[in-house]
């Protein structure tokens, strides 16, 4: 029985939706009259590389076997932490996504996997970002970049290009429909030094050609998902440049001719050692994903509330903290949906619990919710795709796996 918190029964029982395993047959299409209603919807897919941990991210302090699996990682920022409900609690350092906790525009899944149960980056990221049932397949397009495919003459999406912000399109957005990428190539700058030494040869000789020259260098960085930190351009997927990033996404996506439908990267999540959830490497990198989401919010202006923001990662960390301060690759984790369009203020778990006999394989939180159904349920119920086009061709094989319901506002 689940320890706490909102259920999964609960929530079907609060929103009308059928069980996760009934047929899709049971939930009957009928299609809305999006053209008619002006609105305009922007998504965007946060694809955080390495392994979330998500018993340090959306913690299960209400779990009488938390503490004793996560004695280490004890502090008294800890009591910082929000409460979510009976449960849950959020890591302290996520304090812009309370905001939207609070503000009803975060739901977050707790205990979620996809159907990948071994433990290897490259496996469980190709299954994660392609949407087929079985990593022995070989992929060739991602499910992103199908639904952009099914969603580019349809009335409620404008036709665009997707946005990558990667120098080369990750699997998930791989595909027949256009993708453009925002991201620096190697021959695109000149390093700090050399620009300076420019800048003092046109400051002696053509000060106004100087001012342009440093200002343009730095919008080409912005519109390209790059932060110069001291003098060195940082990656949009890393801690210093995802901000920034995310920033410039935003500004993008607002744009009335700019893309709908979007994917970045956030690596640096797999914490083997000395992860630091609340004062050291883990929350310095919860700490970047908050900022950035700020930022995104920041920048799409008006377009916010009618954004959907998807947050995944490939697996979970172990239950327990290994002898170097970290945790080892695992399965469940969470997954986050936030945004202006999100019907949020809550947390999804069916849960497991964490005692020994539960845990899966005895040291990962077990998985309860397949994370395909919250994908379709956010193209459902978001980009308007029918339950037949969602089970057969943007997820391929997955009639068993209903979409959630009541993940937008209507």
């Amino acid at each position: 029985m689940p320890a706490g918190g909102l259920t999964r029964r609960a929530f079907m029982a609060a929103t009308g939706a059928t069980a996760l395993s009934a047929p899709l047959v049971s939930w009957p299409y009928v299609p809305r009259a999006w053209g008619a209603s002006g609105r305009d919807p922007r998504l965007l897919v946060v694809v955080l590389r390495g392994g979330l941990d998500g018993l340090a991210t959306v913690m299960p302090v209400g779990d009488p076997d938390f503490a004793a699996l996560r004695n280490d990682f004890r502090n008294p920022k800890l009591a910082e932490a929000p409460s979510l409900d009976s449960l849950f609690v959020l890591n302290p350092a996520l304090r812009h996504l309370s905001a939207l906790y609070t503000r009803k525009e975060l739901l977050l899944f707790q205990a979620v996997a996809t159907p990948y149960r071994a433990r290897s980056h490259f496996d469980a990221q190709a299954m994660l970002e392609s949407g087929l049932p079985d990593y022995g397949i070989t992929a060739e397009s991602g499910w992103l970049n199908r639904a952009l495919q099914k969603t580019e003459a349809g009335p409620r999406l404008k036709k665009a290009p997707g946005l990558v912000v990667a120098p080369t399109a990750p699997l998930i957005m791989r595909g027949a429909a256009p993708v453009e990428s925002w991201q620096p190539q190697a021959f695109s700058y000149v390093d700090d030094d050399t620009l300076q030494r420019l800048m003092q040869l046109y400051e002696a000789r053509d000060p106004e050609l100087a001012r342009a020259l440093s200002e343009g260098a730095d919008v080409d960085m912005k519109l390209h998902g790059v932060q110069k930190v001291g003098n060195k351009a940082q990656a949009a997927d890393s801690v210093q440049g995802f901000p920034e990033a995310m920033k410039t996404t935003g500004l993008l996506m607002a744009a009335a001719d700019g893309p709908r439908i979007g994917a970045i990267n956030f690596n640096g999540w797999d914490t083997h050692a000395l992860e630091g959830a609340y004062d050291g490497r883990l929350a310095k990198t919860l700490q970047a994903l908050d900022h950035g989401f700020a930022a995104l919010e920041t920048s799409l202006g008006p377009v916010w509330s009618d954004t959907a923001v998807l947050v995944i990662t490939e697996f979970g960390r172990t239950a327990r903290v290994n002898g170097s301060l970290g945790t080892d690759h695992g399965t469940g984790t969470i997954a986050m949906l936030l945004g202006g369009a999100v019907s949020g203020g809550r947390v999804i778990a069916d849960w497991p619990g964490l005692s020994q006999k539960v845990l899966f394989e005895g040291r990962d939180l077990a998985p309860t919710l397949d994370i395909r159904a919250v994908m379709k349920g956010l193209l459902r119920e978001h980009l308007d795709l029918s339950p037949a086009v969602l089970a057969t061709e943007v997820f391929p094989d997955s009639s068993a796996i209903v979409p959630l319901r009541g993940l937008v506002r209507t």
